[in-house]
């Protein structure tokens, strides 16, 4: 089941795809990890996608990784009391604490924190940003604003607050009880919501521990504020661009996905870019060419993995989504401007660096001057196989793990195929095995070269310390 490609899909499993015959036409698509969305089904859901793809994973003998995406606090509006309202441009409109069905001169927003946090000339985004308030006066309970942008209003809408940090966890009571659920049945991944400061990440890293890797999306403008702080802190990144496109004008997206997949690979943290990248493939068989021009920049900039969301989860189309977005990427990874891009936005080693990084470095040089036909990293906790992803190495990365957690979390890094295996004694057997699966795995045939790197002594995490060629 090797993918002829580096860059990972990851798709998103609803309505559309939660038979495990659907599941499995995804997988054999491409999709390398699957999420589950608990912003939406049930934990009986979950539970049921979650038995279908390890039942899948067995079968296939392929790790999958399985990404628990958490919804984070909501804000909504209240209710109205004679249905939606039309807020007219420059009219005065009250937001307060108070529960009493709303009007066209005031509605409930039952959210103190946000009250806290406003200021005189902060602005109110309403129904994803279709409409737009600005506060004039405001206290504890309440906010007098002018409508800047009006439009129909209706009940339970959202309301995002851009440029203010709401006092506020990522972690609500309802994501507290999916976390529990999604750690219990085994998830590989935890996707964050809402996440504004370095400190929402450190609370969930205490409750999750070592059970599951953490994803942070970024979604709010004070998360990018403070990008290199969170990265450093997470395990992995989402660009999450559809609220980043609520909270910040649509011109400045592209940039910041840029800028985020930048840091990412150079502190050697897998990113995903999310969100309507192939969203018309909902309704229609095929996307729209700017679409596929979007997933394809996506893969120029070097980014882990691209996500699809409702296109899988609840369109008429997920696997032709899947299947689409797969050919997308070979088309762009067999351009030889797509080589020529990566190398250039390559991050060199920083002088003082440690042993993994001149490992790495040197294993880069090493391919590219033998071409070799692949690389073979034996890890225990999965560093050295993300380290050497880092590099983005012409070759492609064959990682050996004994713990089978490690080989379904790489499954979202750039160009690693893991294997699950039993654990090594020494180097010449390390090197004897990685050569054998390298030609089982249709890596390399007899005789091509492949540059090894683990860390001595074996099983100890974080100690890539060595690197071998061998012939295989």
């Amino acid at each position: 089941m090797r993918r002829n490609r580096n860059a990972k899909i990851v798709a998103t499993l609803g309505p559309a795809s939660s038979d495990g015959a659907v599941v499995r036409q995804l997988f054999m698509a491409g999709v390398d990890v699957f999420r589950l969305n608990f912003s939406h089904g049930s934990h009986a859901d979950h539970s049921q996608r979650f038995r279908v793809l390890r039942a899948l994973e067995q079968e296939t003998g392929r790790p999958i990784g399985i990404l628990a995406d958490l919804q984070g606090p909501k804000l909504r509006v209240g209710t109205f009391a004679d249905g939606p309202v039309m807020l007219a441009q420059g009219q005065a409109f009250r937001l307060d604490l108070d529960q009493a069905p709303g009007t066209t001169q005031r509605v409930g927003l039952p959210h103190p924190e946000i009250f806290a946090a406003l200021v005189p000339g902060a602005e109110l985004l309403l129904d994803d940003g279709k409409l737009r308030l600005v506060v004039e006066r405001c206290g504890a309970d309440f906010a007098e604003t002018r409508v800047a942008v009006g439009g129909r209003l209706s009940e339970r809408k959202g309301v995002n607050v851009p440029g203010v940090v709401l006092p506020i966890t990522a972690l609500t009571e309802k994501d507290r009880r999916d976390l529990a659920l999604a750690l219990e049945l085994g998830a590989d991944w935890i996707a964050l919501s809402f996440v504004q400061r370095p400190e929402d990440v450190t609370e969930a890293r205490a409750l999750i521990g070592d059970r599951a890797a953490i994803v942070v999306k970024l979604e709010k403008p004070s998360a990018v504020e403070r990008l290199d702080e969170i990265v450093a802190q997470t395990d992995a990144v989402m660009v999450a661009r559809g609220d980043l496109g609520v909270e910040l004008p649509a011109e400045r997206v592209p940039a910041i996905q840029k800028r985020i997949v930048r840091t990412c690979r150079a502190l050697g943290k897998p990113v995903i870019v999310a969100t309507q990248m192939l969203e018309s493939m909902i309704d229609s068989p095929v996307p729209t060419r700017a679409e596929a021009s979007d997933v394809a920049t996506a893969i120029y900039d070097g980014a882990d993995a691209v996500m699809l969301s409702a296109e899988s989860a609840s369109g008429k189309h997920p696997v032709a989504a899947v299947d689409m977005m797969n050919r997308i990427i070979q088309q762009v990874e067999a351009d030889p401007a797509y080589r020529q891009l990566i190398d250039a936005s390559h991050s060199s080693a920083r002088p003082g660096g440690d042993v993994a990084e001149a490992v790495c470095c040197a294993m880069r040089r090493a391919v590219a001057l033998l071409h070799a036909a692949a690389i073979v990293c034996y890890t225990s906790s999965g560093h050295t196989s993300l380290r050497a992803a880092r590099e983005r190495p012409e070759s492609p990365i064959l990682s050996l793990t004994p713990r089978l957690a490690t080989a379904r979390r790489l499954a979202l890094a750039w160009g690693v195929h893991s294997v699950h295996i039993d654990d090594v004694a020494d180097v010449d057997q390390m090197a004897g095995l990685a050569c054998e699966l390298a030609r089982g795995e249709r890596f390399a045939q007899a005789g091509q070269f492949i540059v090894a790197i683990a860390g001595m002594p074996f099983g100890t995490p974080g100690t890539t310390n060595l690197i071998r060629i061998a012939t295989a």
